[in-house]
């Protein structure tokens, strides 16, 4: 399908002899977000992990830039611009919130801190310092650089999905995956969080694809909205054309 930066074609899964996904046709355009939604058991989180690599489709196939990645690792997506969040919450605890942004930009050398810097090349020192402006950047982006030296696993959820947000888009992606990035937030930050998912889409060309049950967060950041149901899309289109669609009414966001 031309025009998408990532492509779910015909994609089906099962567990056994349930049916979590059938046939599911699914693609994000470059500087596009997109909503996923649907109750409960629906297949969302499934397809995430058949689009993100930790789960290969029993039929259909992934693209990316039109490029069949279907059998590629969750690594070898993620150093080509791919990257993913997850509903539990999956930051390093131990780790200042500084460092938990770094380890995303840890595959591209440097790493060490100021003793390391002391014997590297200089282009190791170039490349760390490169890496501490850009998680500096994104963390004040994210409406918490003044969280750089506490304890990661001692933060409040809303605050911990911010720190989640910025370790994922620390270096540049080319598609992002949010699952439930709004869970736990206070109103202040599903906007801050809103926005920086807009400014990713229309400052860096990224792909977003999320995953979220606060149907009105949705509605009001995606342009374009997948509704999947019993491992089905039951419908695709604008938000108001999905809100309008009695199918999705029925199903999902309830009659009255």
């Amino acid at each position: 399908m031309s025009g998408y930066v990532l492509h779910a074609g015909g994609v089906g899964v099962r567990f056994g002899g349930v049916r979590a996904l059938s046939g599911v046709d699914l693609g994000v355009a470059a500087g596009e977000v997109c909503g996923l939604i649907g109750p409960n058991g629906a297949g969302k989180t499934t397809l995430f992990d058949v689009l993100s690599g930790i789960r290969r489709p029993d039929r259909g196939r992934i693209l990316l830039d039109g490029a069949d990645i279907t059998r590629r690792s969750p690594v070898w997506r993620a150093r080509h611009g791919m990257r993913r969040t997850f509903q539990r919450q999956q930051l390093f605890g131990q780790l200042s919130v500084a460092d938990n942004v770094l380890v995303a930009q840890e595959w591209r050398g440097g790493g060490g801190g100021p003793a390391a810097d002391l014997l590297a090349l200089p282009a190791r020192r170039a490349r760390e310092r490169a890496r501490r402006v850009r998680g500096e950047r994104v963390l004040a982006d994210c409406g918490i650089g003044a969280l750089g030296t506490s304890y990661a696993g001692g933060l409040p959820v809303g605050q911990a999905r911010m720190v989640e947000l910025a370790r994922a888009v620390a270096d540049p992606p080319r598609v992002l995956l949010l699952d439930e990035p709004a869970s736990g937030m206070s109103a202040p930050e599903r906007e801050r969080l809103a926005g920086v998912v807009r400014r990713l889409a229309a400052e860096e060309g990224c792909a977003v694809l999320l995953v979220e049950h606060n149907v009105a967060f949705v509605m009001d950041l995606c342009t374009r909205v997948v509704v999947l149901d019993l491992g089905t899309v039951l419908a695709e289109g604008t938000p108001a054309e999905v809100r309008a669609d009695p199918l999705v009414r029925e199903a999902y966001l309830g009659t009255a």
